[in-house]
């Protein structure tokens, strides 16, 4: 039974407090193993002309499943939101989608998730699933899913969290953002240390793994590393 909680209410302080006041989170020993008990993915509310992203997607949430990760998403019933609930779903796994009330007069709501967050906007939607997440792992998608991903992304080159994000590189859709990720390297706009912070993988299961073990590097604008 799918529980919805509307969150239109003002969000937990952690989440509502503006990105540069937001507290970083401790980081870890070089011998530990990340806790993932929550991961946010992002992708495509639209299924794409490849039918290996639809697989991947219901792959990837099975998968969290399996791990006992929480899958935290967009809410959507539709696309390949709809194809990673549906995975997890499945296999017995634990879902929260996060979705603006606008999106959910559209009817466009999945209504099978474990747990329904309403919120008022699209900002607040990404500043809960941040919330809620220990990491971000990204499928392909659209203009959405790279917004949702370079925003988690730069956060952690700020320190703003210290969580891995990652991307599912089905099919070799996301070869020219590698590319260009090593071009904003080499053209000076992103250090080396923070260009290796964005995870790109083929297979789920390495994925996850690599982010388990990633470690932050020091935030841009600092000379500290992050506090333990």
């Amino acid at each position: 039974m799918w529980q919805t909680q509307d969150t239109r209410a003002p969000l937990p302080s952690r989440a509502r407090l503006p990105c540069c006041a937001m507290p970083a989170e401790p980081s870890l020993p070089d011998t530990a193993v990340r806790h993932m008990g929550a991961i946010a993915v992002f992708c495509g509310s639209l299924p794409g002309a490849d039918p290996r992203h639809v697989d991947a997607a219901r792959d990837l949430g099975t998968l969290l499943a399996r791990r006992g990760i929480t899958l935290v998403y967009g809410g959507g019933r539709v696309g390949l939101m709809g194809a990673v609930a549906d995975g997890a779903l499945d296999a017995g796994g634990r879902v929260v989608g996060v979705i603006p009330q606008s999106l959910v007069d559209r009817e466009l709501a999945h209504t099978g998730v474990t747990e329904l967050r309403v919120t008022s906007s699209m900002h607040e939607r990404k500043a809960l699933m941040a919330s809620l997440a220990d990491g971000f792992v990204a499928l392909p998608g659209g203009a959405g899913t790279l917004d949702e991903l370079f925003e988690a992304w730069t956060w952690t080159m700020l320190g703003i969290h210290l969580k891995p994000c990652a991307v599912l590189d089905v099919g070799s859709f996301y070869a020219g953002l590698r590319t260009h990720v090593s071009r904003m390297t080499s053209e000076g706009f992103i250090r080396p240390e923070h260009a290796q912070g964005l995870i790109f993988g083929t297979a789920g299961t390495e994925l996850l793994d690599a982010m388990a073990r990633w470690r932050a590097p020091v935030p841009k604008w600092t000379t500290k590393p992050p506090t333990p």
